[in-house]
């Protein structure tokens, strides 16, 4: 049971484990909209007024988050690398040597 207002655990559950290849892209888009709604209603509802089962989601949803984030971060500075490494290498076979 969720509270008012809230994604169920058992919808949120159900969104992580169907891999996006068996959902259509209205499904996808109506995933991505109640989650980010109900990242917002966590947000700013009490966590006095969250039942136990709500208050332990956002804990793990949390956690996940944090996870997602920092592996973007780990993934955009590798990103970052190998487009300078290539920068690099182009610039030399070019001829560019220039330190700007």
């Amino acid at each position: 049971m969720s509270d008012m207002g809230r994604k169920s655990v058992g919808d949120q559950i159900s969104d992580k484990v169907t891999p996006d290849s068996q959902k259509s892209t209205l499904d996808q888009a109506k995933e991505s909209v109640s989650g980010a709604g109900d990242r917002v209603a966590s947000a700013v509802q009490p966590e006095g007024d969250k039942s136990a089962t709500q208050k332990a989601s956002d804990s793990v949803r949390g956690g996940s988050d944090d996870a997602e984030s920092q592996g973007k971060g780990v993934m955009q500075s590798v990103s970052d690398t190998v487009s300078g490494a290539a920068k690099s290498v182009q610039d030399t076979l070019s001829g560019n040597t220039n330190n700007k």
